[in-house]
Formats: structure tokens, C-alpha cells, sequence
């Protein structure tokens, strides 16, 4: 949202986000989040607050100069947004919150022989895959205990586990483990195991929670039920955990453009590029909690943006929590088009992130049968240029006109990204399909939703329960219910757009 100077709650809606204020220099100072926005950001310009509140609240009040907010969907999409927010900027008065504490990601090594599951709570660059953030921490912990001996995955911490470290494993006791330390299971054989528990992350739980849902019957039939619980526990862990995610949130400004093409030059030989890369695309990926998941297209042209190319996509085979497989997604599904529409390539492709998104670039322009071109992902961190078969990245000066062009090119991407996903949202929250149907107004839609609790559920529903469990809503109105959001089920989305 624009940032505003006067606050009137009329501007703010009464439901769940993010805010951020801002000084008189445009420093971001505080970021909170919110069940209710109207009534907690009402609470900062109450006069009378300024006569209780403790001395830092009020040298908080009396620095806000400007203020924006962020809807979203519920309280744990508040949690993480406020979270990233304030990791990003750091702000001045959020000192309880400027500690290294983070949620949990699962971490996969892939430069392991025998790669397993990991808890982490940073990013870092180089060979890894991540899923998460995570904010039900205790619901994680159960849920990989559970997958690491369900599947018989290695829970020790040696990247190589030999004999020695068997002597040392209290799962070699239990069980728990294929053991390849000793040569139990191949190197296929354990990934074979490793694929299906990441089938598990990637969202694919119906299997395992029938699975859990058979023993815990069984457990119960036999009167173990402590044994039961367990096993109902976990399946609700599955539930809630595996197929949600966030990507980091910032907006940054694209810089002054490049005329004299001096970046241009300075790109191609850095890299060693056999052609001037005066086309280049830059693609990112925005969601937050696996939730309408884009990726963004951006283009410069000589060191120039040309907004007039960009393109959006949204995420259509993947809706689980894999910003590799979102990346390998829409870098096929644009380089399908341009190879079916014989459109010239660009002299260079830019992907946000570092191995893990640039081989998924790859894969998929591979997948596709696509003619040879440069491509390399710039990891934010260390703002590192990672290229195919380079196992070191190469690090440029950060006045570098080349590492300044890509780093225009790619806050860019965030920021288009950022703003569709955002729009998308939003939509997602204040417009309901039942705002389509005749006949539902704001009273009933409100009643439909809190008997069924969502349009899914309420799609799922005969029109005689509709009409039975809704106060006031006859049958005929409760058949239009029923056949329009039946109707609008069948409606696909857009796949590539333009701006």
C-alpha cells in the first residue's frame, strides 16, 4: 500500500496484516503485525497515549512520520511476514525483536552422499535445497522424528557416517535407520527412500496420512490409546505443516539507467560472454506460505529496463512448497513460447538465487530441447554470480557497473513479483466468489461462510444442506449457490500475462 502521512482508521480494514512506520527520512522504524489493523494502529495516534505510554512508545509515536500496511489472510502469514520485515530493515524500536531468532526451515544437503532432512534457521548460499519458514516449530520436530524413521533416512550428523559413527547411533538400536553407514542399502537404494520423503514436502501426504489414520483405528480397536494419539498427532502435524512457505519481502527501487551501455560491456567481460548482452531477462518467484505463488519476467534492453516486455505468471503445476520447481515452472512455459513462436532468445538469462534455482533453470530449458545460452543466478546474500559448471561463484565489486546492472535487474524482478503476488492477495481476501451471485449480499455471505467455513466447503455442499443450515436461504437460491461456484470451478486462470 502508497504510503500515507495522516492516519484515519476509515483508510485501515479491521483485518489481520502487517504495518510499517516510517521516520521523517524514510527509514522503516517499526514493523508490527496485527489480528485487528484498524484497532492497533488507532491505538499509535490516540492523544491520549502519549501521557501513558513508557518513554520508548512515546519516542516511537513521535517519530512516525509516514505509514503503510500489508493485509494478508491470517495471524501465522502476520507471523512470518513481520518476521522477514524485521530481519530486512532492522528497525530502530523493534529492539525485542532484533535477535537471531527465526523459524525453522528443513535443510537438504545435496553435496551428500546420502542426503537427509535437517532442521536450520538461515539461508545459506551453495548446494542446498530449503523448505519452510516454519512457525509450528513443535509440530515440525514431531513431523521429521516421524518422516527421518518412516522412511529410514540417516539422522547422524556425519556427511560420510561409516562404521564408527554406527558404534555411536542409538538408531541402529530402534531400528530407525536403513543403515548405509555399513552398506545395508546402495547409494539408489537410499535415494529411492530420500525421494519418497520428499514427496511428503512437496505436499504428497494423502498416502502417509491414510497410512497414520489405518494405525491409529488399530491402535484404538486394540485400546492402546496413548499410542493412537500419537499417531493422530502427527497426522495433524502433516496437515498443517508440510506445503506452506514464504519467500523474503522487500521492495527495492531499480537505480538510474545505464545510457552509455557502459554496464553492458563491463557484464560481457566479466563473464567472458562471446556476445554483448544487450538483452537480458531476469525471472523471480514471490509467495508467501505456498499461497499464490507468480513468478515475475523483467527485461533491459542496453542497460534499460523495457517495462513493455515484462511478463507475470502464475504458478500452475506446483502448489506446494518448491521455489525450484516454481523457478523450473516458468522458465519452461516462457522459453516454450518463444521457441513456438520463433521469437529470438536474449543474449543472457538472470535467475534470483544461487545453484539450486540456476539448475533448476537449466533443467528446464533442457527439458524443453532448447538451443544453448549464458545463464547465471545471483544469490543475495553475498550478491555472488553463480554459473553453470563453476563450482566457485565470482564475486564482483559492489561498485562494479556489471554487478550493480544485475543487482537493478534482479531487485526489480522482486519488486514486480512482490507486486503481483501482492495484488493477488489481496483480491484473494476482499473478493469472494460470492460477491458474484445474485441474491448474496453482505449478510448472507457472511452467514454461508461461517456455517461452511470456506467457498470450498460450501462447494462441496448439497443445495438442500445449504438451504437447510442457512437461515432465510430457500432452495432455488441455494441451487444458484451451488451451480455458479460449481461454474466458477471450472474457470483456469491466465497463465502468462502481460503487464
Amino acid at each position: 500500500m502508497p504510503l500515507k502521512s495522516e492516519f484515519h482508521p476509515v483508510d485501515v480494514p479491521a483485518k489481520p496484516g502487517v504495518y510499517v512506520y516510517r521516520d521523517r527520512f524514510g527509514q522503516v522504524i517499526y514493523v508490527g503485525k496485527a489480528r485487528n489493523l484498524r484497532r492497533r494502529m488507532s491505538s499509535y495516534f490516540q492523544p491520549s497515549r502519549l501521557h501513558t505510554a513508557d518513554p520508548k512508545l512515546r519516542s516511537l509515536i513521535n517519530s512516525i512520520h509516514q505509514w503503510s500496511f500489508e493485509v494478508v489472510k491470517s495471524e501465522d502469514e502476520a507471523l512470518i511476514l513481520e518476521s522477514r520485515l524485521i530481519k530486512d530493515y532492522a528497525p530502530h524500536y523493534n529492539i525485542l525483536m532484533r535477535d537471531d531468532k527465526r523459524y525453522l526451515l528443513l535443510k537438504i544437503d545435496w553435496n551428500e552422499k546420502f542426503p537427509t532432512l535437517k532442521l536450520a534457521r538461515i539461508e545459506k548460499p551453495g548446494n542446498f535445497q530449503y523448505f519452510g519458514p516454519f512457525p509450528q516449530g513443535t509440530a515440525l520436530k514431531l513431523t521429521l522424528e516421524f518422516l527421518l524413521a518412516r522412511f529410514g533416512l540417516r539422522a547422524c550428523r556425519d556427511s560420510e557416517p561409516d562404521e564408527t559413527t554406527r558404534k555411536h547411533c542409538l538408531k541402529r538400536i530402534v531400528h530407525d535407520c536403513c543403515a548405509p553407514c555399513i552398506g545395508k542399502v546402495d547409494a539408489q537404494q537410499y535415494r529411492a527412500r530420500f525421494d519418497a520423503a520428499l514427496a511428503v514436502l512437496n505436499g504428497n501426504i494423502a498416502p502417509l496420512r491414510a497410512e497414520l489414520e489405518e494405525k491409529m483405528k488399530a491402535s484404538a480397536a486394540a485400546q492402546n490409546f496413548e499410542k493412537a494419539a500419537k499417531y493422530r498427532d502427527i497426522s495433524a502435524s502433516l496437515e498443517a505443516v508440510f506445503g506452506r512457505k514464504n519467500r523474503k519481502f522487500r521492495t527495492p527501487e531499480l537505480p538510474e539507467e545505464d545510457p552509455g551501455g557502459a554496464a553492458v560491456d563491463a557484464l560481457a567481460e566479466r563473464l567472458g560472454l562471446t556476445v554483448r548482452p544487450r538483452h537480458i531477462i531476469g525471472f523471480d518467484i514471490s509467495n508467501i506460505l505456498g499461497q499464490q505463488a507468480v513468478a515475475s519476467l523483467v527485461v533491459m534492453r542496453d542497460g534499460r529496463p523495457d517495462r513493455s516486455s515484462y511478463r507475470r505468471f502464475r504458478i500452475k503445476t506446483v502448489d506446494q512448497s518448491d521455489d525450484f520447481a516454481m523457478m523450473k515452472e516458468a522458465v519452461k512455459r516462457h522459453f516454450s513460447r518463444l521457441m513456438r513462436e520463433k521469437i529470438p532468445f536474449p543474449d543472457l538469462l538472470m535467475v534470483d538465487g544461487g545453484k539450486g534455482q540456476l539448475s533448476s533453470a537449466i533443467e528446464g530449458l533442457i527439458e524443453i530441447g532448447a538451443p544453448p545460452l549464458p545463464v547465471l543466478g545471483l544469490a543475495k546474500k553475498n550478491e555472488e554470480i553463480f554459473l553453470p559448471g563453476c563450482q566457485d561463484p565470482v564475486v564482483l565489486s559492489r561498485h562494479d557497473p556489471a554487478l550493480r546492472m544485475l543487482q537493478a535487474l534482479r531487485d526489480e524482478a522482486h519488486r514486480f513479483a512482490i507486486t503481483f503476488h501482492r495484488s493477488l492477495r489481496r483480491r484473494r481476501i476482499e473478493h469472494s466468489l460470492l460477491d458474484d451471485i445474485s441474491g448474496v449480499g453482505e449478510t448472507r455471505k457472511k452467514q454461508l461462510l461461517r456455517t461452511f467455513g470456506s467457498v470450498a466447503a460450501l462447494r462441496k455442499a448439497a443445495p438442500e444442506e445449504i438451504a437447510s443450515k442457512v437461515p432465510g436461504t430457500g432452495l432455488r437460491l441455494a441451487q444458484k449457490i451451488s451451480a455458479e461456484l460449481a461454474a466458477a470451478k471450472k474457470h483456469t486462470e491466465t497463465g502468462e500475462e502481460k503487464k
